[in-house]
């Protein structure tokens, strides 16, 4: 039996999410605050029995926090099952309450939680003229938390993440529309609260590994005990009884030394000496305090681990925080092993971000060991070390919009070939585009190194401030990628940059022409024509679909870097790349040559010679404020980034004011009615034409000006 679905309905940073699962390992992957924690507490307030308390005990913190009043609202936390075990037990328990019974044996079954207005409440809802919202309103400003039920249901219908099916079950407030049946059937039937789901499984959660040494210092928490506890209570009595025993034996030894007990007599009339007979404890003893309890005995047990070969074991707070972190994560596994050998109907163990402080190669073996038989694994993570070694069918990506996040499945739809190749790219460099807020897809080298400089040097902000991964495909098979960018998948900005790799000089058949040269125009002109046919089928393939965009450059990225006013910085690489001083004056005036055939030939040249890779990297060591960016990747950009914060713009606008201070040629006066205009732009007092006005003056022709056309 697995988890497959998972719905949450106002909970939290949630306001409708649909994750999916299949058996055995899952990864659960997305950036701070998207809601991993949150998905996994809904989850436990279901079947963690430690939790199940909480789930009678939700506030108003724990609706979702983009509801205008969550007064009226429903929290709803779904779990369907799939592949539900033929155990008696089992299949009595969900045949009684959660299960969808498919020729008489249960297959599938839900489980949810709903937290919603009491009965009465709901009753009043539903006697509501439609439409009157004034009624309306006197009924929710008269609603607290304590008018509020949570009734666990099993056997339900309903899509609860579709809208239409919320105003369904619990009403539409815009309508004011309410239904008048308390307990409509797709909400399945109520679950006694002594049956419960939790009490059949083998549920495990390790938390996120923040502070491991506290853990282990705490009765509670530490998992050592656990374990110890556990193991304490098969153990036979009378095998204990000798060490009791002894135990006993030298606390009596200890107290009876003659210098323990002159001690107590001093201590005892020290008191009676300075407080006085009427004020002195009655009693007073100085005993051993190693426990002769069996339970406590084991209680009193520390772990001690050697890290090196040195043969030193340290205490836990010795460690190093990976050295602590991987003991703790083994000890809650072990935790898990025991539980799992009391054969439960279904085994769980959620693991949240298992991945801090430990080593990247012990990162990928414990995710591709931690395949336990008969059960389901879902991990939470930000790294993509894991993420790289995760089945991208079993992976849900988190978003975070606002307030609002949204789960998303990278495979949905695919088929197996799809599925296949998505597969072969997804490494540990390009997974981190399921991380990222929006994504550019290039093909080469030169892009991957060059684009990210240019954008922190001209705009002073980096490439991951935007939210944006930057991915080399180091091809043009950009649809391997770029279909997960979608509204069945995820539902992110992709940017696809390529070239179209026309041609920049005279490609005319010649009967005069050289066979080197006749060789080279044909070869340009099949470049030319294979950069047309990627334009027209990326155009088709991105048709219809808002998430992906596509941008050109008119010949080749490096062609486009000298076109674009960059010239210089060409030049000043050209050492590291001839030698010869008669060379280096020629590539130069190619250089500086405003003929595209010139610096067109002459740019590609130097990137043979040398490697376009290695070419970026002496180009990238040139990049200063003054850098122009191409235009159809400035396009890219913020087409990915879309839409651009006033905060953001206005950072970018204080920078280029920081290029251009020379006041010959930006007098002060005019650079502060730009600052000033900027910062009535952040606050939200003028819009984005008044504060381009104000920038056309000051800076005609900067790059800022380009921006602001993007946003």
């Amino acid at each position: 039996m697995h988890i497959s679905r998972v719905q949450l309905v106002n909970y939290r940073n949630f306001e409708r999410a649909d994750a999916k699962f299949k058996s055995g390992v899952n990864t659960i992957i997305g950036e701070n605050g998207s809601g991993k924690t949150n998905l996994f507490r809904g989850i436990r307030l279901l079947l963690d029995a430690d939790q199940l308390r909480w789930a009678y005990r939700l506030q108003e913190t724990d609706f979702y926090r983009g509801l205008k009043s969550w007064r009226g609202h429903w929290i709803i936390i779904s779990l369907e099952f799939d592949e539900v075990s033929q155990d008696e037990a089992i299949q009595a328990l969900f045949l009684h309450g959660t299960g969808v019974v498919e020729q008489s044996v249960v297959g599938r079954a839900t489980y949810n939680l709903i937290f919603r207005p009491s009965a009465a409440v709901r009753q009043r809802l539903g006697e509501l003229a439609e439409g009157d919202q004034a009624a309306l309103q006197q009924i929710l400003n008269g609603i607290t938390i304590a008018d509020y039920e949570t009734v666990f249901t099993g056997k339900s219908t309903a899509n609860f993440t579709d809208p239409d099916a919320y105003k369904t079950l619990v009403g539409d407030f815009e309508a004011v529309s309410f239904p008048k049946e308390l307990n409509p059937p797709q909400l399945g039937g109520p679950i006694p609260r002594v049956l419960s789901v939790s009490k059949e499984i083998c549920f495990t959660f390790v938390q996120a590994l923040r502070d491991v040494v506290s853990e282990f210092q705490g009765q509670r928490t530490n998992p050592l005990l656990t374990l110890l506890r556990s193991k304490s209570g098969e153990i036979d009595p009378a095998k204990l009884k000798p060490i009791t025993d002894k135990v006993k034996d030298l606390n009596q030894a200890i107290e009876d030394l003659p210098d323990v007990g002159e001690i107590r007599s001093d201590i005892r009339q020290t008191i009676r000496d300075t407080a006085g007979e009427t004020y002195s404890p009655a009693n007073l003893a100085v005993r051993s305090a190693v426990p002769a309890e069996a339970e406590r005995l084991f209680q009193s047990l520390r772990l001690f681990v050697g890290e090196t070969d040195d043969d030193y074991e340290g205490a836990i707070h010795e460690l190093s925080l990976g050295g602590a972190n991987l003991i703790y994560l083994t000890l809650k596994l072990l935790e898990f092993k025991y539980q799992k050998a009391k054969q439960a109907c279904a085994n769980f163990l959620l693991i949240e971000e298992p991945e801090a402080h430990i080593h990247t190669h012990i990162q990928k073996t414990l995710f591709d060991r931690l395949a336990y038989a008969d059960t389901q694994v879902i991990y939470s993570t930000h790294s993509t070390h894991i993420s790289e070694v995760s089945n991208v069918e079993n992976v849900n990506v988190l978003s975070r919009s606002g307030s609002r996040c949204e789960i998303f499945q990278p495979a949905s739809g695919l088929d197996p070939g799809q599925i296949l190749s998505l597969e072969r790219y997804l490494d540990a460099v390009r997974s981190n585009l399921l991380f990222a807020k929006s994504v550019i897809l290039v093909e080469g080298d030169a892009e991957e190194i060059l684009v990210p400089t240019m954008v922190k040097e001209v705009l002073g902000i980096s490439l991951d401030e935007l939210g944006i991964s930057l991915i080399n495909i180091r091809s043009t098979g950009f649809e391997n990628v770029a279909l997960l960018f979608h509204d069945d998948r995820i539902r992110k900005r992709c940017a696809i940059v390529t070239d179209l790799d026309a041609s920049f000089f005279d490609i005319t058949p010649n009967e005069d022409d050289t066979a080197a040269v006749a060789k080279l125009k044909l070869k340009a002109a099949g470049s030319a024509e294979a950069g047309l046919a990627r334009q027209a089928r990326l155009n088709s393939f991105k048709a219809g679909n808002s998430w992906l965009s596509t941008h050109f450059a008119p010949c080749t990225f490096e062609v486009e870097f000298i076109r674009s006013g960059n010239a210089e910085a060409a030049v000043d690489s050209l050492a590291a790349v001839y030698s010869s001083a008669p060379t280096i004056r020629t590539a130069t005036e190619d250089l500086r040559s405003t003929d595209p055939e010139r610096f067109g030939k002459r740019i590609l040249t130097m990137a043979e010679n040398i490697g376009k890779g290695w070419l970026a990297i002496q180009l990238a060591k040139r990049v200063t404020t003054k850098t122009r960016i191409p235009p159809y990747l400035l396009e890219a950009i913020f087409t990915a980034h879309r839409p651009l914060s006033r905060a953001v713009l206005s950072n970018m606008i204080a920078h280029r004011l920081r290029a251009h201070d020379d006041p010959a040629l930006l007098p002060p006066a005019l650079a502060q009615s730009v600052r000033d205009h900027a910062a009535q732009y952040q606050r939200g007092e003028i819009e984005l034409a008044s504060l381009l006005d104000v920038l056309a003056k000051a800076l005609p022709g900067d790059v800022i000006i380009e921006v602001l056309g993007q946003a």
